[in-house]
């Protein structure tokens, strides 16, 4: 994307300093804005806990404490911070593209898949699989929490593409196409181009999402990939984990012509808690609640609170000072009944417009079904 000027640098920042509201700390969260969180559906669409299913020692329904080495998430801390649930990543970081590369990464994505499979038969009283909007709700209504499945990095399909069919059976509901290097598919934001946005193999991919229902996750791709999605996806995309550009620009974060385009399609963008991405942390320190919130709040300006949800990258660097785990989500909530806005605008951000998403892209794919079969 293009540079900005130092002017316009200044003024979105002068911008920024002028909204309304100041930070939340946690005992600032009302009895209101409590109940509220709890009575509502709270999602995270980017949780790299499954990171954590290596480790046999580390127990989900433990407490752990921030900062000690080990999570940001476990059940205690998702039922004091009111996390419902979300998507739960499979991350497979990017290697290399030979065919040991390529194989490594299958048997790596396999594995991470049959660990979060493990966690809800270990556990059918507190986790459930959800593969439809309708199971979320479901899910929550019983007060379990709810697990859907997403892929970060597509690099466990680049031997064998049809397996996306099976990780769609076993409840695959998100794909991200790359990671911090190009691959196979498509440009990562991190590199320089090789695809100049998604290679033929990636324009495939997405096709085949589209067929089965699985939605687009353009988090760390490139914008020229981002552009192309927008163009040949018949179902809207989601930013899983990204922030605002034009409050810190980053190669990571979106610009503000970007997120138009993204409503007008229908999409959404969850917001990344990654301090790096929020602020220059070398020059400014970490990265704070209020910083965060600033990153929030222009981009429910620009792209409407209905495409604009929460996937703060918990487990995956995301955290900051003030919000450093998931039992503190309550105070977004706080902040945003501050802002003004109403329980159903915040319902939806909490998890409303991803289950919408999730939901159209099913929809699409019953649609191309439908189209594709001959009438008798």
């Amino acid at each position: 994307m293009p540079m900005k000027s130092s002017a316009a640098k200044l003024s979105a920042l002068f911008a920024m300093a002028l909204l309304p509201g100041a930070s939340v700390s946690a005992s600032d969260v009302s009895d209101t804005a409590r109940t509220l969180h709890e009575r509502i559906i709270v999602l995270d669409s980017h949780l790299d806990t499954p990171m954590m299913f290596d480790d046999p020692a580390w127990n989900i329904l433990e407490r752990h404490q921030p900062g000690d080495g080990t999570s940001q998430v476990d059940l205690p801390r998702m039922l004091e911070g009111g996390l419902d649930g979300g998507m739960w990543a499979i991350y497979t970081p990017q290697r290399g593209r030979t065919l040991e590369h390529m194989r490594a990464a299958r048997d790596h994505g396999l594995k991470r898949l049959l660990q979060i499979h493990r966690l809800v038969a270990a556990h059918p009283d507190r986790f459930e699989l959800a593969r439809t909007p309708d199971d979320a709700r479901r899910i929550h209504a019983a007060g379990r929490r709810v697990v859907f499945i997403s892929m970060e990095n597509a690099a466990p399909l680049a031997l064998d593409a049809s397996l996306l069919q099976f990780y769609f059976d076993q409840g695959l509901r998100m794909l991200g196409l790359v990671h911090t290097s190009n691959n196979d598919f498509a440009d990562s934001s991190n590199t320089p181009p090789e695809w100049k946005g998604l290679s033929p193999a990636g324009r495939a991919l997405v096709a085949e999402a589209n067929r089965l229902g699985i939605v687009i996750d353009q988090s760390h791709a490139a914008d020229a990939v981002f552009d192309q999605l927008l163009e040949i996806s018949k179902a809207p995309i989601v930013l899983s984990h990204s922030s605002a550009d034009a409050v810190h620009e980053h190669m990571r974060n979106i610009d503000d012509e970007r997120l138009r385009r993204l409503a007008a399609r229908g999409g959404l963008i969850q917001v990344n808690a990654y301090g790096a991405y929020l602020k220059n942390t070398q020059a400014a320190g970490r990265a704070t609640f209020e910083d965060y919130m600033q990153h929030v709040l222009h981009i429910i300006k620009v792209a409407g609170y209905e495409h604009v949800g929460f996937g703060a990258d918990w487990d995956g660097g995301g955290g900051v000072q003030g919000m450093e785990d998931v039992s503190l989500l309550p105070k977004i909530t706080a902040r945003l009944l501050q802002e003004g806005f109403t329980e159903a605008q915040i319902a939806a951000m909490w998890g409303g417009n991803l289950l919408r998403v999730v939901g159209e892209a099913q929809r699409v794919a019953a649609g191309m079904a439908a189209a594709a079969t001959p009438q008798g």
